[in-house]
C-alpha cells in the first residue's frame, strides 16, 4: 500500500495503537495518552528533514503541553538506541521518544520520512504529512486540535 493511500485510509479513523519500549525500557502505549492532542513524529537521527522539524516539535510541545498536546517521536533508526540516545541528549529533546517497529510502519503506510500524525483528543487521525509538515499551518492544525474538547 502506497504511502499516500496509507494516509488516506488513516484520516478520520482511530490511529493505530502500539506500545513501544523509551529509553529506559518502560512501554510507551498510545492508549495512555487518550484525552491528549497527540503529534506522532516517525524519525531517524540521519533524516535531514526530521533534524529541521524537530526544534519545532520541541516548541510545540513546550507552547501546548498545559493546553494537552503530547509529541511522541517514533524512531526508525536501524540499530535503535546506540544512535537514538546520544542524539536525544545532544538536541535536549524535550519529548517522549521511542524506537519502532516495522509492523507499526506498515500501520502508518510509512514510505519515507519525517511522516507525521496528528492525533485528536478522541484517539482520530485529523492530519498526517509524508515529508516536512509547514510549520505554521501545522500548528494550526495544533490549535484547532486543542480548541475541541
Amino acid at each position: 500500500m502506497g504511502a499516500v493511500l496509507a494516509l488516506f485510509i488513516l484520516m478520520g479513523n482511530p490511529a493505530p495503537g502500539f506500545s513501544l519500549a523509551d529509553a529506559s525500557g518502560k512501554a510507551v502505549t498510545l492508549s495512555k495518552y487518550k484525552g491528549k492532542v497527540v503529534v506522532v513524529d516517525f524519525w531517524a537521527t540521519w533524516c535531514h528533514g526530521c533534524k529541521q522539524e524537530i526544534p519545532w516539535f520541541m516548541e510545540f510541545q513546550k507552547k501546548f503541553k498545559h493546553e494537552g498536546l503530547a509529541v511522541i517521536g517514533v524512531s526508525m533508526d536501524e540499530d535503535g538506541w546506540k544512535s537514538v540516545k546520544p542524539f536525544v541528549k545532544e538536541k535536549r529533546m524535550n519529548y517522549q521518544v521511542v524506537i519502532g517497529s516495522e509492523d507499526l510502519a506498515k500501520q502508518y503506510g510509512l514510505e519515507n520520512m519525517p511522516m507525521t500524525v496528528l492525533i485528536d483528543r478522541e484517539g482520530k487521525v485529523v492530519a498526517s504529512y509524508s515529508g516536512m509538515v509547514e510549520k505554521d499551518k501545522f500548528e494550526a492544525e495544533i490549535r484547532a486540535a486543542l480548541a475541541r474538547h
